[in-house]
């Protein structure tokens, strides 16, 4: 009987093991096929953005709406330093450091 019980517990902890996997490349997918849908889409009305130079930074500029995408480190780029600690404010906000 324990030989039973071992064989089950091995057996048990493959499919646990193979669960995870599964699980872990599913996300993978589906978090690759979200970047696919979105990747560079304006997230005010949708359309392709397009990237443009400025002031030594590249940013991203929706050609329907106007709006403006940064990605991260580009806003303190383009502003220089913050001495009002709103920047560090605003990263602690979303559970990042500041740089």
């Amino acid at each position: 009987m324990a030989e039973d019980e071992y064989f089950a517990k091995i057996e048990a902890e493959k499919k646990a093991r193979l669960a995870a996997d599964l699980k872990a490349q599913k996300d993978r997918t589906a978090l690759e096929e979200r970047k696919a849908l979105h990747w560079l889409r304006c997230g005010k009305c949708g359309a392709v953005m397009t990237t443009r130079i400025f002031r030594g930074v590249e940013i991203e500029v929706c050609p329907e709406c106007g709006a403006v995408l940064l990605d991260r480190g580009e806003l303190e780029a383009l502003s220089g330093r913050d001495r009002s600690g709103f920047f560090e404010a605003l990263s602690g906000l979303f559970g990042r450091e500041s740089p």
